[in-house]
């Protein structure tokens, strides 16, 4: 299971410094935007990436009503993946086409509350699976434990697919979520936050790992 940094701000000066952070440490990073409308809180813009570069490979999380509408601006910076809520208000089926069309990687979140029949008929169409286990729009949110028999339930049908998990990933839960068979677990507070962010990545690897 992979360790995923979650970078989330609201200033382009942050934005630079936490990637260039990352990549001392870690092999992928997630960066969230966040609109002040799907979620009470707002991140930074697509905008503000003009002028950043960087090696990493970078997942886009989009906690945003219309994501069809940040998907050019993110395939110009280079995200591999673009992630989407299926609660947005945009169709799915014309986002995943406005990604696909880029040759990008698509994927779909998953909020606490929402049923996994809201997947019914994009699997086939879809990379991966991001479900959150926090209500999304603020580093530490608290973790809904109820989250991981969701997990459990779908790749129990969908065992090959690339299952994530976001939000309240922590050092006494990520050895139980490892054992869900997920592909990756993204920390956000509590590796980007921290005062050695890289010693705090690795210690949840170590106990990824072990």
């Amino acid at each position: 299971m992979r360790i995923v940094p979650s970078i989330l701000t609201d200033r382009r000066k942050d934005l630079r410094r936490l990637l260039n952070q990352a990549e001392e440490f870690a092999e992928y990073v997630q960066v969230d935007f966040m609109d002040g409308r799907f979620v009470p809180s707002r991140s930074v813009s697509p905008a503000d990436l003009h002028g950043i570069a960087t090696t990493m490979p970078c997942e886009a999380h989009l906690m945003v009503e219309h994501p069809e509408e940040f998907v050019r601006d993110l395939v110009s910076f280079g995200f591999r993946r673009i992630i989407f809520h299926i609660e947005a208000k945009t169709d799915p089926l014309t986002t995943i086409r406005s990604i696909k069309q880029h040759e990008c990687e698509v994927g779909v979140a998953l909020n606490p509350g929402t049923d996994l029949t809201h997947l019914d008929g994009l699997i086939s169409q879809i990379d991966s699976v991001l479900f959150l286990a926090v209500n999304p729009g603020f580093y530490g949110s608290p973790f809904i434990p109820e989250v991981l028999e969701k997990i459990r339930l779908f790749r129990q049908t969908h065992p090959s697919m690339v299952t994530g998990i976001d939000g309240g990933v922590a050092l006494d839960n990520i050895v139980e979520i490892k054992a869900l068979g997920v592909s990756y677990a993204c920390v956000g507070s509590r590796v980007m936050m921290s005062k050695n962010p890289g010693e705090s990545y690795r210690r949840f690897r170590e106990r990824a790992m072990g």
